[in-house]
C-alpha cells in the first residue's frame, strides 16, 4: 500500500527534511509563523488539552540573554538564525479546557486539580504538540533547528514564569550554506514495530 500524500511532500516533511545548522538572514514573518500555527493546530492532544505555548525570541536584546543559556555548541547557530522559539509546556492548561473540550468542562477539576498531574499531561502532550509545530515549519518550506542542549531552569527564569516547563528551543529559517549533518541512521521496521 502506498501513502496518500504525494511524494514530493513525503520528502519535503520527512525524508529529505534534516535538522538546520545555519541559516541565512532572510527573515521569517509573523505571518509565516501563525500560517504554521494555523496548521499544526489541529494535530491531536489528549482531550485537546494544547499545552504547547511559544516564544518568539526576535529583539537583539531576546536574543543574548537567550544564547547564554544554550549548550557551547548551540549559541553560535542560534545567535545567527533568523528566528527563535523557546517551546514551552503550560502547566495550567486545564484553565482552557471549559473552552477546548466543550462536551465536558468539568474536566478541568475532575482531572486536573493536581499540578503534578497537570505537569505530565502538560509535557506529553505539549512535546506532541512541538514535533507538530516542526513539521509545520517544513510544511512552510522552511528548516527547523531543534535543541535541547540548554539549561532549562535558567531559560524558564529568563523568559517564562512557574507555570511553564521549557522543552525546547527552535531555530527557524531558510538553511543556509553547509546547513546539514550528514543523515543519521535510522531504526528498521522489524526494530521498532511488534505484533502480539
Amino acid at each position: 500500500m502506498s501513502l496518500v500524500l504525494d511524494p514530493a511532500a513525503q520528502d519535503l516533511l520527512f525524508r529529505e527534511a534534516r535538522t538546520a545548522n545555519t541559516f541565512t538572514d532572510e527573515p521569517v514573518t509573523d505571518e509565516q509563523v501563525q500560517a504554521i500555527y494555523d496548521l499544526v493546530k489541529f494535530g491531536p492532544t489528549s482531550m485537546n488539552q494544547s499545552p504547547l505555548r511559544i516564544t518568539l525570541v526576535r529583539s537583539p536584546e531576546a536574543r543574548e540573554r537567550l544564547v547564554q543559556h544554550l549548550a557551547e555548541g548551540n549559541q553560535k547557530k542560534t545567535a545567527a538564525a533568523p528566528l527563535v522559539a523557546i517551546l514551552s509546556a503550560d502547566n495550567e492548561f486545564h484553565e482552557e479546557l471549559p473552552e477546548l473540550f466543550p462536551h465536558f468542562p468539568q474536566a478541568k477539576d475532575a482531572f486536573f486539580a493536581e499540578r503534578s498531574v497537570r505537569e505530565s499531561n502538560a509535557g506529553l502532550n505539549a512535546a506532541l504538540q512541538a514535533a507538530y509545530f516542526i513539521i509545520g515549519i517544513r510544511a512552510a518550506g522552511l528548516a527547523a533547528g531543534p535543541m535541547t542542549g540548554l539549561d532549562f531552569e535558567g531559560v524558564r527564569k529568563e523568559f517564562l514564569d512557574d507555570d511553564h516547563t521549557p522543552l525546547m528551543v527552535v531555530n527557524i529559517g531558510k538553511p543556509g550554506p553547509d546547513a546539514w549533518f550528514p543523515r543519521s541512521p535510522r531504526l528498521a521496521y522489524d526494530e521498532v514495530v511488534t505484533t502480539v
